[in-house]
């Protein structure tokens, strides 16, 4: 299995494309934890599936922007499981509106959830992967943010920001054997994806190479070998995965 024996954690990993992850990340041998948001019934079903892998399971119920509860939620698994090996960054938001209709609060909103959470759980489980000297942290980009395509300004900009994060974060902790890269799906089944009209969503398929969009559970098979130690010289890279748009 490409994760025997080891510790994963995921943020937002109770539905949809984090639910995925969780799924295959287990299937290939490791414990997984996962945060999620207010669902404790989403939650239990993602922790029997990753149980029914034989793997231990740990679900928490925290904000990606609660501090105090993220380092609680660090330290928490790191006594139980004895440390993180891997981080997937794959929390996110979005809301599908006009730029002229984008208020503050809604550009607040989008960035602090994708982008200001995604510093937060690293910069709380990064410390452990210094001491270690080891680690994979991998970001959940789209290929909103890395391609010119029809999409919401604020969650294209937060995705943006997301691969530039993801550039220089590995940088910095190349010299701790800290692998540091990010994966940028393009329309999937679930997710954003699901908010595109009828036309937009013909759109795509006629400009996609492989005309139908991906699946979560496709996503998560590549996301399982980018955080193994298979994948041993790959960092600060973004890999697009949207069917040959």
């Amino acid at each position: 299995m490409l994760l025997e024996g080891k510790v994963a954690l995921v943020t937002g990993g109770s539905r949809g494309l984090g639910r995925a992850i969780c799924d295959v990340l287990s299937r290939e041998g490791a414990d997984v934890a996962f945060n999620y948001a207010k669902n404790e019934a989403e939650a239990a079903g993602v922790v029997g599936r990753i149980e029914g892998h034989g793997r231990r399971a740990w679900s928490y119920r925290c904000s990606v922007l609660d501090r105090a509860g993220l380092a609680a939620m660090v330290a928490d698994l790191e006594a139980k499981a004895g440390r993180i090996d891997i981080l997937v960054n794959n929390a996110g938001v979005t809301q599908v509106m006009p730029f002229a209709l984008i208020e503050e609060e809604d550009w607040d909103l989008v960035f602090d959830i994708n982008v200001k959470g995604t510093f937060l759980v690293s910069h709380a489980v990064a410390r452990g992967m210094i001491r270690q000297k080891k680690g994979k942290i991998l970001n959940v980009s789209s290929l909103a943010g890395v391609t010119l395509i029809k999409a919401p300004v604020h969650y294209a900009a937060s995705k943006a920001a997301i691969h530039g994060f993801t550039m220089s974060l590995s940088k910095e902790l190349a010299r701790y054997n800290i692998h540091v890269n990010a994966i940028a799906p393009g329309l999937l089944d679930e997710g954003v994806g699901t908010y595109l009209n009828a036309e937009q969503n013909a759109d795509y398929m006629k400009h996609c190479s492989l005309g139908r969009p991906g699946t979560t559970a496709e996503i998560a098979e590549l996301v399982a070998f980018m955080v193994s130690d298979r994948c041993s010289y790959l960092s600060g890279t973004t890999i697009l995965a949207d069917g040959g748009l």
